[in-house]
């Protein structure tokens, strides 16, 4: 192993670069123009999409799914279907995206935010049952980088109060809890399909549903409020279009083929590191319960203790990191702190009323402050290869804490 590191000058753990993202072959191309030929790029009046759905169902176990345009439209539509809206109160966990709490807002519900588990960053069970009141319609549990939320808790938790339970499943192709897809045990799931995603189509989305009687709603708020088997321009109920269309449908048909080997791969890979990161002190890989049997890796999680590693901040051991060859980034921004928290004028024009005086950026959550803090986020392409490709990461970390001292007076502004 280098004494030096490669952000002082000295020669970097990997030289070439990982995996490429998004991944594709002839299969994708062939599918593209299958559509093209067809002249049917629409999905009202394609196959692609309806057979996407139908094997995405397949996959996962769902009674139904339902392909949109993004990952943030299939949760304003599930709360659409659910009937949530003005002055609702919908619980959700710190550590997300925007679009997990923006969905909320959009349809004018009123977010309660809660901390989170410091072992896995997914939603604080018992915080989210304290926040519970009268209002109260829904929790939105975040699986966080696969890693999934404690679904038993959960679901005994709003059948007890008689509430929807919702899973944003954005980072969560192909986890499964105690054998069942994320998405498919909540009453309705979100997954996402944007560029970064495990399975993508530049933009996308899908929603998953065990409840029957959700079918008709979802199809309907999809499709112009629209109802089936009825003349189309008659319109029951107000409505979007967000229809996926035929290209992507197409895409996402050839990204699943492909889809249960890679996450075998990504799987073995991460398994492998958890294992041997937990050996080196200052750096600790993200947990999970123990009924998440398989986790999908949206990215690969690790937290760091500066007090073990010279002082060196999470922000330097990334620029260090990234030094080395080593793709990653940080995490998100607590929702509390979003900006547009900071001025009630970022939530106009179409937010009024109540969510407006709640101050969300005074509220405290220390867990999802320290997590948002102190935790690296590997890029999905460092556990695409082999073996080889994820020890890099290792030797990598290894060397960061070794040199630690030297990490610690790199100049690395945070974001």
């Amino acid at each position: 192993m280098s004494s030096s590191l490669a952000a002082l000058g000295g020669k970097k753990v990997r030289e070439k670069s990982f995996p490429a993202w998004p991944h594709y072959d002839e299969t994708e191309r062939e599918a593209l123009n299958r559509v093209l030929d067809s002249r049917n790029w629409w999905a009202n009046h394609g196959v692609e999409v309806k057979e996407f759905e139908k094997e995405w169902s397949g996959y996962t176990g769902a009674k139904g799914s339902f392909a949109v345009t993004n990952g943030t439209h299939t949760l304003e539509v599930i709360f659409l279907a659910l009937d949530i809206g003005d002055g609702d109160e919908v619980i959700v966990a710190d550590w997300s995206f925007l679009a997990t709490i923006g969905a909320i807002l959009t349809v004018n519900a009123i977010p309660k935010i809660v901390d989170v588990d410091p072992l896995t960053g997914t939603i604080d069970v018992s915080q989210a049952e304290a926040a519970i009141g009268p209002k109260t319609r829904a929790i939105v549990c975040v699986h966080v980088a696969g890693s999934m939320s404690d679904m038993d808790a959960l679901t005994a938790l709003c059948k007890k109060h008689g509430i929807a339970l919702i899973e944003d499943s954005a980072h969560a192709h192909g986890s499964r809890w105690k054998g069942e897809h994320a998405g498919t045990i909540g009453d309705a799931g979100s997954f996402s399909f944007q560029a970064s995603k495990l399975m993508t189509s530049g933009e996308g989305g899908v929603i998953t549903t065990k409840r029957e009687d959700l079918i008709p709603m979802f199809k309907s708020f999809i499709n112009c409020g629209r109802g089936e088997g009825i003349w189309y321009y008659r319109h029951l109920r107000l409505g979007g279009n967000y229809r996926l269309s035929e290209w992507q449908g197409a895409i996402l048909r050839a990204q699943l083929k492909r889809f249960p080997d890679q996450q075998k791969n990504r799987g073995n890979n991460a398994n492998w590191l958890n294992s041997e990161i937990a050996k080196i002190p200052g750096f600790t890989p993200q947990g999970r319960y123990a009924g998440c049997t398989e986790q999908g890796n949206y990215c690969y999680v690790v937290e760091v203790d500066s007090t073990l590693l010279s002082g060196a901040t999470r922000d330097q051991i990334r620029h260090a990191l990234l030094a080395e060859g080593i793709p990653l980034t940080t995490s998100y921004p607590p929702l509390h702190k979003l900006e547009m928290f900071k001025d009630p004028s970022g939530l106009a024009p179409r937010l009024r009323g109540e969510v407006t005086k709640i101050r969300y950026n005074e509220q405290s959550f220390p867990v999802t402050d320290h997590l948002a803090a102190n935790t690296l986020w590997f890029n999905t392409a460092v556990l695409m290869g082999t073996r080889d490709d994820a020890n890099s990461v290792l030797q990598s970390i290894a060397k960061i804490s070794e040199h630690a001292a030297q990490v610690a007076k790199i100049d690395a502004p945070s974001w």
